[in-house]
């Protein structure tokens, strides 16, 4: 069985460092041969291109432009009335994956509006996201990319999230119908919602292109306490073949190259010495 292959998200790792590129070549010298870059859009895509060139890290992920955060915004692909603004994201996100040579983009849903009730609507959001998406894989298949639906637990991160379990993903990608969109499954997102771990990851797997992970409930490193067994279920993944990367997006309890003790334990067990592929 081929070892798994980690990427660095650069939004919660290597926060010691002030700026992307310095952030690269933390997780560089750290041994990641991969990062993901979540939102990279107040750096210039060629510096960060010839950041990671230098570091000889490969971008695997970035998000769509979140919107007017300052207003409450996480994504606008589910958001009624603001497709245009959804079209201007993916635009810019599509620009930056194109020059950082990132082949994965997840499309931010978006957050339920404030004061309204996620059953009142419901309809209507998956109506919006359904035709953004649609539109996006358009897109996106004429630049050789894939995007990808992340469910976002509700319970302790975001309330008003309106993607929020991999069922709801599951079912939006069956109605749009495109290949080169996927399930972005974040392990501490399903373990909250619904737990299960073992069969959801085998029932999804034909539609996963990523996996995120860190330790349930605080967020920390998969080796911190928690309620999960991150040895089983990499050696799960493990057996399934999966050759996709792993988004390490955790809050590390202390220092970042501090809480890598887990990583550098697996990196050993499985003869890879200093690397992330």
């Amino acid at each position: 069985m081929a070892p798994l292959r980690f990427a660095a998200n650069l939004a919660w790792l290597f926060q010691e460092q002030a700026t992307l590129p310095l952030r690269m070549e933390a997780a560089a010298r750290a041994g990641f041969r991969a990062v993901e870059l979540g939102f990279p859009y107040d750096c210039d895509a060629a510096e960060l291109r010839a950041a990671a060139e230098r570091a000889g890290l490969e971008v695997v992920l970035l998000n769509t432009p979140p919107g007017n955060q300052s207003k409450g915004d996480m994504g606008l692909a589910a958001v009624p009335g603001r497709q245009v603004e959804f079209r201007e994201a993916l635009a810019l996100a599509v620009k930056y994956a194109k020059t950082l040579k990132c082949p994965r983009i997840h499309l931010m849903a978006g957050r339920i509006p404030v004061g309204a009730e996620r059953e009142a609507v419901a309809a209507e959001m998956e109506a919006t996201f359904i035709e953004n998406l649609r539109y996006a894989a358009n897109i996106l298949a004429q630049e050789n990319l894939m995007g990808h639906l992340e469910p976002i637990n509700s319970r302790i991160t975001d309330s008003r999230y309106f993607l929020t379990t991999p069922q709801q993903a599951a079912a939006i990608l069956k109605k749009v119908g495109s290949p080169n969109l996927k399930l972005q499954l974040d392990i501490f997102h399903c373990q909250i919602m619904d737990g299960n771990l073992t069969e959801n990851l085998k029932m999804y797997f034909p539609i996963i292109g990523h996996v995120q992970i860190a330790q349930v409930p605080a967020r920390h490193e998969p080796d911190s306490p928690g309620e999960l067994s991150f040895p089983y279920l990499f050696q799960l993944l493990e057996t399934m073949g999966y050759s996709g990367y792993i988004g390490c997006e955790y809050a590390p309890e202390g220092g970042t190259l501090k809480g890598l003790c887990w990583l550098h334990s697996y990196w050993k067990s499985h003869d890879v010495l200093h690397s992330g592929s």
